[in-house]
């Protein structure tokens, strides 16, 4: 395989922010005595918060940079499509926050369940209270289960969405496919945009059907789909077409056939689609519609679902004290993956940094890539620059895989992939990844 270091990954995301900090390190902008007694709390220890989190004290040692994170290990939604179709190992998901405390971060595990914006106060459900000078939430995504009738968040245990970032859905999606029997129906049920990581369930549903080829041939996949288009959609066409002809059942909605679905069952295992499709399954991957997350609601910056922001610094737009970088936000055409909450975590440390400063700011510039493995070293991808334009976040120089390609750029596509892998880990968490485990050989067809 191609090595795709962390030099590369500097490279790959070095427009994050105009003189600033990058994956690959941190520019002469970086502050020094302005800042010494300000205080941020960040909400959120994800792709955009740990970031921010990190590369804040990177950036100013004397800085006191607070990160509150409910849970201890953060598992990974991008690369968990990998774990499901045999690619990655499932310990190699999951990580911790050791790193950003040896970096001088303070890491408190606890639930942040309100904020007085008057006081400028982050309190806790466990009766902590966090002072700010700046707010910076990453809440992530809340799930909307009730946009899916039938579905409730006690019935997701037993038919899981597996988008969250504890590890529990994904181990629940797998125990799901390995119970299901050889001949069996596995159903997947898409979200209506907006939703987070677009590739992302096509991703998965071509692991899914990779491990039914491998595992289970008699079996099938049956996608029902609300929408009429989606992310990268020749190319997961085409790959559900080579790989997976006679697995794959794809239900697009088109001008006849809405597949919305309009009822789940869980007792007949059954799903109902707004055009009359019934689908009778064994098991089933159910995304349901989603939002911002709820802090984000209480510190009262969410504008219906989601968090309008300025698209040149990410401070919300209901209030400039309260920055928001990631799902959560309304990025216009900037999807919400990993890889753009890590360029707008960036964008948003230059401009506190500077702003506690008073250091000159430079204009803000965005990036977001996003692979996604089809099959084994056939790897496809879609990305873009952004920069901020007439309030919006305008794609420039974007490029998305085309049918057809060569294997051998397919291939360095997945070596670029693990790389970024590697690299978001190390910005997020001061610390390296573990290697993926390699792609477990082909089972042989049981009769």
């Amino acid at each position: 395989m191609t090595t795709f270091n962390r030099r590369d990954f500097g490279k790959l995301v070095g427009g994050a922010g105009a003189g600033v900090v990058t994956a690959s390190g941190l520019s002469s902008f970086a502050i020094a005595q302005g800042a010494a007694a300000a205080k941020v709390v960040v909400i959120g220890g994800g792709c955009g918060g740990a970031t921010v989190a990190h590369f804040l004290k990177k950036g100013d040692p004397k800085l006191d940079v607070t990160l509150i994170e409910a849970n201890k290990i953060y598992s990974s939604s991008f690369g968990s499509n990998l774990y499901l179709g045999g690619f990655r190992g499932f310990d190699t998901l999951n990580h911790g926050y050791e790193g950003l405390r040896a970096a001088g971060v303070k890491v408190v595990h606890q639930f942040a369940n309100a904020v007085d914006t008057a006081k400028k106060v982050v309190k806790t459900k466990e009766g902590g209270s966090y002072a700010y000078d700046r707010l910076v939430l990453s809440p992530g995504i809340a799930i909307k289960y009730d946009s899916i009738p039938g579905y409730t968040k006690e019935i997701s245990n037993q038919f899981p969405h597996a988008y969250e970032t504890s590890g529990v859905g994904k181990q629940q999606l797998m125990r799901l496919m390995e119970a299901m029997p050889n001949g069996g129906t596995f159903a997947m049920v898409m979200p209506n945009n907006p939703y987070r990581c677009p590739p992302g369930p096509y991703e998965r549903a071509c692991m899914i059907a990779h491990y039914l080829k491998t595992k289970k041939p008699k079996s099938k996949l049956v996608i029902l789909d609300p929408k009429k288009a989606f992310s990268k959609q020749p190319v997961f066409t085409e790959a559900f077409d080579k790989y997976y002809k006679g697995i794959i059942e794809m239900n697009l909605t088109n001008d006849i056939d809405d597949f919305s679905v309009t009822q789940f069952d869980p007792k007949a295992k059954e799903l109902t689609t707004k055009s009359g499709k019934k689908v009778k399954f064994d098991a089933a991957n159910i995304i349901p519609q989603q939002r911002a997350g709820d802090i984000a609601k209480l510190a009262g910056v969410t504008d219906k679902d989601w968090v309008a922001i300025n698209p040149e610094t990410f401070q919300s737009t209901a209030n400039k004290d309260i920055y928001v970088v990631g799902d959560s936000t309304v990025a216009a055409e900037m999807p919400k993956s990993g890889f753009s909450a890590n360029s707008q975590g960036k964008v948003v440390v230059a401009e506190i940094l500077a702003d506690l400063s008073k250091k000159e700011k430079f204009p803000a510039r965005y990036r977001n890539t996003c692979w996604s493995l089809v099959a084994p070293d056939d790897c496809i991808k879609v990305g873009a620059n952004y920069t901020a334009k007439e309030g919006k976040l305008a794609p420039e120089g974007s490029f998305v895989s085309k049918a057809g390609e060569d294997a051998g750029l397919r291939k360095q596509n997945y070596a670029e992939y693990v790389g970024w892998y590697d690299g978001i880990i190390t910005d997020m968490f001061a610390k390296t990844a573990a290697a993926p485990k390699k792609a477990a050989p082909a089972a042989q067809k049981k009769g």
